[in-house]
């Protein structure tokens, strides 16, 4: 899975993964082969945090 460089794009690939096929940001993070901190970082550059209750970044 390759996820867009830019952070906005990523803000919303991600949404849009974690909402139709993922239960939580771990399982998508272990299904894209990608190290939750690291895509955790990128997203924390433009102030969005993971929100497991709403499962999703905001």
């Amino acid at each position: 899975m390759n996820f867009p460089k830019d952070p906005v794009m990523l803000l919303s690939v991600v949404n849009t993964y974690l909402r139709d096929h993922d239960s939580s940001f771990e399982e998508l993070c272990r299904r894209a082969d990608i190290p939750q901190e690291e895509l955790a970082e990128q997203l924390a550059k433009i102030n969005y945090f993971y929100d497991s209750k709403q499962n999703q970044f905001v």
